[in-house]
């Protein structure tokens, strides 16, 4: 194709659905969203798109040019992602991913690093999608579990992150305290909605309190932490951010399988540079006070 531009319109056309939407997304008038598609149009000699009221609807050529198009456009994107990873100084962007949940922990150290590198612009992704590092979405990720397998990726061992089971005052007032495991069925717990959670703590609150027992349902750690606080419940805690809260209550002596492994993740190709390097010493250097 000689002129991606046309391409590329055409693809956003076919991704957003309207022209107007397409020429948001391009930052470009809506006339030259419609010449690019009737000239790539002409120059193909086929229909790319149906036109009606709604909106533009790819035909089968066009789904054939979108799928295309998605794959080029995904390759741009892992190419500039390693681009912007690429030279000897500490700076541009740094993209950190990691679990919601260590935030208290990440946010002053990124804070800390972007201080001592003020030319840094810090981008902290939480939550429970998958980054692709192939795609330059993330240079370094943290992630919980078994090690990553991903291809190309380089794996280190970060912490180990060691949970409790706690309560608040107000909870242990209504409720008491829990007198072992075959007491869980005379309380309330705080657990994660996901069934599928593969958290270890998760899956042996699951397998030891009764579907009945597990009242107050959360889809992530910091508001299943929230509810804890609130007295919505027992839930587990991470060891560091309980002894954050005085008021807690540990209920339990905590078990060798609510343990969870944190592991630095890395793409191949982003590993040596200085940016990440740097920022890989800093925070190695910085999670040995976190587990002292």
């Amino acid at each position: 194709m000689e002129n991606w531009d046309e391409v590329r319109t055409a693809y956003q056309v076919a991704r957003m659905g309207t022209v107007s939407g397409a020429a948001e997304e391009l930052g470009v008038h809506h006339a030259t969203v419609i010449r690019h598609v009737d000239a790539i149009e002409a120059r193909l000699g086929v229909k790319l798109f149906q036109r009606h009221a709604r909106g533009y609807t790819p035909t089968e050529a066009g789904q054939d040019l979108l799928r295309v198009a998605q794959a080029t456009d995904d390759q741009f994107s892992q190419l500039v992602g390693r681009l912007k990873g690429h030279g000897d100084a500490v700076s541009g962007e740094l993209v950190v991913t990691s679990l919601s949940a260590m935030s208290g922990l990440l946010a002053p150290a990124l804070t800390e690093f972007q201080r001592q590198h003020p030319e840094l612009v810090v981008r902290f992704l939480t939550g429970s999608r998958l980054f692709r590092l192939e795609y330059g979405e993330a240079h370094v990720a943290i992630r919980a579990g078994s090690p990553p397998e991903q291809p190309d990726n380089v794996v280190q061992a970060f912490m180990t992150q060691q949970h409790g089971l706690y309560a608040s005052a107000a909870y242990i007032e209504h409720h008491g305290l829990l007198n072992g495991v075959e007491d869980m069925p005379n309380h309330r717990f705080v657990c994660n909605d996901d069934i599928e959670s593969r958290a270890p703590y998760s899956r042996w609150l699951r397998a030891h309190a009764p579907d009945s027992a597990l009242s107050f349902r959360c889809v992530n750690a910091l508001s299943m932490h929230d509810a804890v606080l609130a007295g919505a419940g027992i839930g587990f805690l991470t060891q560091w951010e309980a002894a954050r809260h005085p008021e807690l209550t540990q209920m339990m002596e905590p078990l060798e399988e609510w343990t969870s492994e944190l592991w630095l993740v890395t793409h191949v190709d982003l590993h040596r540079t200085t940016k990440v390097q740097t920022f890989l010493s800093f925070l190695k250097a910085e999670a040995k006070a976190w587990t002292a």
